[in-house]
Protein backbone atom coordinates (compact mmCIF):
# COMPACT_ATOMS: atom_id res chain seq x y z
CA UNK A 1 0.00 0.00 0.00
CA UNK A 2 2.47 2.40 0.98
CA UNK A 3 4.28 2.29 -2.64
CA UNK A 4 0.75 3.68 -3.78
CA UNK A 5 0.84 7.05 -2.24
CA UNK A 6 1.30 10.28 -4.23
CA UNK A 7 4.28 13.09 -2.85
CA UNK A 8 3.30 16.77 -3.72
CA UNK A 9 4.44 20.55 -1.88
CA UNK A 10 2.53 22.64 -0.86
CA UNK A 11 2.02 25.63 1.88
CA UNK A 12 -0.03 25.94 5.20
CA UNK A 13 -2.50 28.11 4.91
CA UNK A 14 -4.36 27.25 8.35
CA UNK A 15 -3.31 25.77 11.53
CA UNK A 16 -6.02 23.64 12.73
CA UNK A 17 -6.40 21.45 16.28
CA UNK A 18 -5.33 18.39 16.89
CA UNK A 19 -2.14 19.14 14.76
CA UNK A 20 -4.26 19.36 11.64
CA UNK A 21 -3.49 21.68 9.11
CA UNK A 22 -4.88 23.08 5.83
CA UNK A 23 -2.56 23.04 3.26
CA UNK A 24 -2.69 24.59 -0.34
CA UNK A 25 -1.03 22.30 -3.06
CA UNK A 26 1.01 24.07 -6.23
CA UNK A 27 -2.08 23.43 -8.02
CA UNK A 28 -4.33 25.39 -5.71
CA UNK A 29 -6.24 22.41 -4.40
CA UNK A 30 -6.30 22.73 -0.77
CA UNK A 31 -6.16 19.48 1.59
CA UNK A 32 -6.43 18.40 4.97
CA UNK A 33 -3.47 17.31 6.24
CA UNK A 34 -1.80 16.02 10.01
CA UNK A 35 1.89 15.12 10.52
CA UNK A 36 3.74 12.04 10.33
CA UNK A 37 4.53 10.09 13.36
CA UNK A 38 8.28 10.90 13.23
CA UNK A 39 7.31 14.96 12.95
CA UNK A 40 5.52 14.08 16.26
CA UNK A 41 8.09 12.67 17.60
CA UNK A 42 11.19 15.19 16.80
CA UNK A 43 8.91 17.96 17.88
CA UNK A 44 8.80 19.49 14.56
CA UNK A 45 6.59 22.61 14.65
CA UNK A 46 4.68 24.06 11.66
CA UNK A 47 3.39 27.71 11.34
CA UNK A 48 1.26 29.70 8.54
CA UNK A 49 2.88 30.06 5.40
CA UNK A 50 5.61 26.70 5.93
CA UNK A 51 6.82 25.00 3.08
CA UNK A 52 6.03 21.05 4.05
CA UNK A 53 6.03 17.76 1.22
CA UNK A 54 2.94 15.59 1.94
CA UNK A 55 1.74 12.25 0.80
CA UNK A 56 -1.66 11.48 -0.53
CA UNK A 57 -3.76 8.18 -1.38
CA UNK A 58 -5.06 8.69 -4.94
CA UNK A 59 -8.29 6.95 -2.74
CA UNK A 60 -9.21 10.24 -1.05
CA UNK A 61 -7.12 13.17 -2.81
CA UNK A 62 -8.99 15.12 -0.31
CA UNK A 63 -6.00 14.12 2.96
CA UNK A 64 -2.67 13.82 3.42
CA UNK A 65 0.14 13.23 5.50
CA UNK A 66 2.93 15.57 5.70
CA UNK A 67 6.05 14.25 5.57
CA UNK A 68 8.39 16.79 6.08
CA UNK A 69 8.74 20.98 6.48
CA UNK A 70 11.10 22.15 3.62
CA UNK A 71 13.39 24.42 4.96
CA UNK A 72 12.87 28.73 6.15
CA UNK A 73 15.85 30.05 5.57
CA UNK A 74 18.09 28.68 2.34
CA UNK A 75 21.24 27.18 3.02
CA UNK A 76 22.91 29.95 0.40
CA UNK A 77 21.29 32.31 2.69
CA UNK A 78 23.27 31.48 5.89
CA UNK A 79 26.58 32.67 3.99
CA UNK A 80 28.40 29.40 5.22
CA UNK A 81 27.82 30.57 8.86
CA UNK A 82 26.50 26.94 9.60
CA UNK A 83 29.07 24.92 8.74
CA UNK A 84 32.01 27.14 9.99
CA UNK A 85 33.78 25.07 12.98
CA UNK A 86 33.71 26.62 16.38
CA UNK A 87 37.19 27.20 17.55
CA UNK A 88 38.35 27.53 20.86
CA UNK A 89 36.52 29.79 23.49
CA UNK A 90 36.34 34.21 22.78
CA UNK A 91 36.99 34.07 26.43
CA UNK A 92 40.17 35.54 27.23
Amino acid sequence: MAGNTIEVEGTVVEVLPGTMFRVELDNKHRVLAHISGRMRKNFVRLTFGDRVRLEMSPHDLTKGRILYRIDRVPASATHGQAHRPRVGSRRS
